[in-house]
């Protein structure tokens, strides 16, 4: 399975949980860390803890290698590492303040419209 697949899986277990404004971006060119960032945000901790469980269980279905998940106690701002892939679940303040779009603003942002229900 390719990035983009595994990317595709991600942002529907996002969206299965009522992931807000989910955006990734191509970072290759403009960072070392990883390939892609995954942005997304929800409202409540209970539902950024969902939305990440989501993604942890489906990274685990399709056998892609989680390196390391930081933030689940307070559930407002999560980060998963998947290697060439960095999901960021947001509560809609923290990212509000953290503003990780303006941060990676040079960076190229991937078409997920088809992958997203309506």
């Amino acid at each position: 399975m390719n990035n983009l697949e595994e990317l595709e899986l991600l942002v529907k277990a996002a969206d299965s949980k009522r992931a807000e404004n989910t955006i990734v971006l191509n970072v290759r060119e403009v960072s070392t860390l990883a390939d892609y960032f995954m942005i997304t945000s929800a409202d409540s901790n209970r539902q950024v803890a969902a939305i990440a469980d989501a993604i942890i269980e489906k990274a685990k279905e399709n056998q892609i290698e989680i390196r390391r998940i930081e933030g689940n106690r307070a559930a407002e701002w999560i980060l998963i590492d998947l290697g060439n892939i960095v999901i960021n679940v947001f509560q809609t303040d923290q990212r509000k303040y953290y503003n990780l779009e303006k941060l990676w603003s040079q960076a190229e942002a991937v078409g997920t419209t088809d992958w997203i229900a309506e």
